[in-house]
């Protein structure tokens, strides 16, 4: 493994979605960063994930769907300040792409490996981008699970939203967070 991925890996870091700002990726950067993407395992080939990609206007627009489905699915009404914030959510950054997860059944490509490669489709995406120069951060809330935001994006009844990847330029850069102490999380089988 060439020293400058390994270091990519060791220190990658998201970046909160507020401190993303333009550039975004170019339309053949974005290319490249979907075409790694789509570079994972996959048994069987099913391909069980697609993108939806939001720039430009298309993000505005998404964030009236946002507004709608927040108003509507809230016990309490929300204040001006949330439906402000759901309005203007996808304009944080200058790309967002949504990853759909699918499920197809096939003989022999269990349910959860097709999960597992949606997973490494969202990580290939975000590892792609970072190696670009962009930050990246990959978001699951309650517009993923919004019966509202299903129904505007399109989604099929074996299809799920694995989460949304926001890509910009990061206007600072994050300290490290704590990791795990892979003294607690590993194990040697003995027999």
């Amino acid at each position: 493994m060439p020293q400058d991925t390994l270091e990519l890996l060791l220190t990658r870091r998201s970046v909160k979605a507020t401190m993303l700002a333009e550039p975004g990726p170019t339309p053949d950067q974005l290319a490249t960063i979907l075409t790694a993407a789509a570079r994972v395992p996959d048994h069987k080939k099913l391909v069980p994930w697609r993108f939806i990609v939001f720039e430009g206007e298309a993000r505005a627009g998404f964030g009236r769907v946002l507004l709608k489905a927040c108003a509507a699915e809230e016990r309490e009404p929300p204040s001006a300040v949330r439906l402000e914030l759901e309005r203007t959510r996808l304009l944080r950054a200058p790309t967002v792409v949504a990853v759909i997860s699918r499920t197809v059944p096939a003989p022999g490509a269990p349910e959860w490996e097709q999960v597992l490669s949606c997973g490494a489709a969202c990580q290939n995406l975000c590892l792609a981008a970072n190696a670009m120069g962009f930050g990246t951060c990959w978001i699951t809330e309650w517009y993923s699970y919004s019966a509202a935001v299903r129904s505007a994006l399109g989604l099929a009844a074996n299809e799920k939203v694995a989460g949304f990847v926001y890509i910009g330029t990061a206007t600072e850069r994050q300290a490290d967070r704590e990791r795990p102490d892979l003294a607690k999380i590993t194990s040697r089988w003995e027999g």
